[in-house]
């Protein structure tokens, strides 16, 4: 007997209000479990939402650019009987960028509840309930073997492979790069600052004319400066190097493909094999940047790792949205001279942040483009000798096609799960590419463990070093467990915009009551002594623990100053905790005290609050 049920948006971690960028199933279609039925982006990553139970599609209940969170109803479907009706309203798989681990902190509509001061949560079962697939059976010789090895040499997986080391473990560690340090070292977050920090400098030197301090106009040497990059990212990867041998972890260098549960086949870049046997393993294999299929292949059309190259410094560039990884290289091209435009498909740039960090970032910036084209979005592409040209869609787009030297697509990354041979060992790959852990970062392979952007989002570095410390330890028997209460997030633009914990729009969402105290940088002496005084410091805190569960930072170092309420976070800490630590003055740091005592009111650094 057939039966109408609902499918909702299942748990995706600390991500609400996502918006919706594509409807993948239309009224009439049938669909299986696990089928993605809607894609969804935040300001890292998108994700597709997968359907908890097979049937025919009756109706959709979301269209292009609504926000969804956790219980939205995505559509309704005529499942085929009862027991596949259950599945529904049972707990729905995490979609693919949610995978990861819930946090222990507990959170109700009153807010979020401290965790208990006694031991952690006991083990989780393995994300393991789900089944994998058949593995396969290797029966040939292997050239290494090790008792731990850790596929992928990021900042998550050479964390991996350390711990595992220093916990006693033989370990191996395959990275297909060269060096060590994965996307994030070689081509990602340390090239990118690199060149930030010159941008930032040079910037600098542009306003001493107001303090009676002039230059004539930069001379720049792109020889010079791709020198300066690469000399960064040497100095980092060759420190890692070191570290490994210390260690005695051993190096495979090529890309590896599982060949069963516990045989890893590594092919170099002279077409060499080698067959790493393992007793455990960490899956670090981490993202790529999403490609657009119909921009044509040209060396004019660049993702972030093409954009860090630097060849020249074009006149005109289009950055494809509106994320922290695209606004960070349009501010590094914008200063050596390329005007920019943007095209963001969404309501607004840096999706994610609220709005109120935003908007001082856009007010700073807006000589920076020529056009942000919000609510648009780039529809096609055609390669010709003046340039690209791109055409739009959508609320502000242009009349007619657009000519640039440079287009940047910036639209998110997508996981490697499907290009490792996951599914040879057994492990359990969703649709999207991403594999779902337990908090112990263990897989349906109870020796596998995942951890990094190949798990969920948010795709960090910073997360996916604490999740490889976690996997190491928990490999090895210890009761190591992830649940961190925050994870933060900065986009090193300028002014540098950071936020951690909750948003004012996640609280507004989920109901919870909040407090909120802003202290403005106009009133600080060290921000106004630098004359960059249009940031502010943001604190929310729990009205029913008065405990600060939020926080956000725009302006310079933002980025260097929220790991204080990151820290405050995780304490649990309220106001006066806050408030009465001495803070070293003038700093840009005591901000974060000063917003504790406004919240307090017994700020003495702003005028006295209205009684109410």
């Amino acid at each position: 007997m057939s039966q109408i049920v609902e499918v909702k948006v299942p748990d995706i971690g600390d991500f609400k209000d996502v918006a919706v960028i594509e409807v993948l199933v239309q009224p009439g279609e049938t669909v299986r479990v696990e089928q993605s039925l809607i894609s969804v982006e935040s300001d890292k990553a998108s994700m597709e939402i997968p359907s908890s139970a097979a049937g025919v599609v009756k109706e959709v209940k979301v269209n292009l650019g609504d926000k969804v969170s956790e219980g939205s109803v995505v559509l309704t479907l005529e499942a085929a009987d009862a027991a596949t009706g259950a599945a529904a309203t049972a707990p729905a798989s995490k979609p693919a960028a949610a995978g990861a681990p819930a946090p222990a902190a507990t959170s109700t509509a009153a807010g979020s509840v401290a965790p208990s001061a006694g031991p952690r949560a006991a083990a989780a079962p393995p994300a393991a309930a789900r089944t994998g697939p058949a593995p396969a059976s290797y029966g040939g010789k292997a050239d290494v073997e090790c008792e731990m090895l850790v596929l992928g040499a990021g900042p998550g997986g050479y964390s991996a492979a350390f711990r595992s080391a220093d916990l006693g473990m033989k370990t191996v560690l395959v990275e297909r790069y060269a060096s060590l340090g994965g996307v994030c070292l070689n081509v990602g977050c340390i090239p990118s600052k690199a060149l930030l920090h010159t941008a930032s400098v040079m910037d600098e030197v542009a306003g001493l004319p107001d303090h009676g301090i002039s230059y004539g106009p930069p001379q720049i040497d792109l020889d010079k400066l791709r020198a300066f990059k690469d000399g960064v990212v040497k100095k980092l990867t060759g420190g890692l190097a070191g570290m490994a041998k210390m260690r005695k972890v051993e190096v495979v260098t090529g890309v590896g493909t599982f060949l069963d549960p516990h045989h890893l086949e590594v092919t170099g870049s002279d077409g060499g094999r080698k067959v790493v046997k393992f007793q455990k393993a960490i899956i670090a294999a981490g993202s790529q940047p999403i490609s657009l299929p119909f921009l044509p292949k040209d060396e004019r059309i660049v993702d972030s790792t093409g954009a860090l190259l630097l060849k020249t410094i074009p006149k005109r560039m289009l950055v494809i949205g509106g994320g922290i990884i695209g606004l960070e290289m349009a501010t590094v091209y914008s200063t050596l001279g390329t005007r920019i435009d943007v095209v963001e498909m969404l309501d607004g740039l840096m999706q994610g942040a609220d709005r109120d960090l935003v908007k001082v970032w856009e007010k700073l910036n807006a000589p920076r483009f020529d056009r942000v084209m919000l609510k648009t979005k780039s529809v096609g592409g055609k390669a010709t000798d003046a340039g690209i040209e791109v055409s739009f869609e959508g609320e502000k787009a242009p009349d007619g096609p657009q000519v640039y030297d440079l287009v940047l697509v910036a639209v998110g990354r997508t996981p490697n799960g499907k290009r490792i041979g996951a599914e040879k060992a057994g492990v359990a790959v969703t649709e999207r590419g991403f594999i779902e852990v337990d908090r112990q970062m263990c897989t349906n392979v109870p020796h596998i463990r995942a951890i990094g952007d190949i798990i969920g989002q948010p795709m960090l570095a910073h997360k996916a070093v604490h999740e490889a410390h976690v996997a190491a330890e928990a490999a090895h028997g210890e009761p190591s467990f992830f649940d961190a209460r925050q994870i933060p997030s900065v986009a090193y633009t300028d002014p540098e915009v950071a936020w951690a914990g909750k948003t004012e729009e996640e609280c507004k969402a989920q109901g919870i009551k909040i407090g909120k105290a802003v202290f403005p940088w106009a009133a600080s002496g060290r921000a106004i002594a630098n004359g960059r005084d249009e940031g502010f410091t943001k604190l929310l805190f729990d009205e029913s623990t008065h405990q600060v569960i939020g926080g956000g930072i725009v302006g310079t170092h933002a980025g260097d100053l929220i790991s204080e309420v990151c820290l405050a976070i995780e304490m649990g800490c309220q106001p006066a905790d806050i408030g009465k630590t001495i803070h070293p003055h003038p700093t840009l740091g005591e901000s974060i005290g000063m917003t504790a005592e406004l919240f307090e009111g017994v700020c003495t650094d702003l005028p006295p609050a209205r009684k109410k």
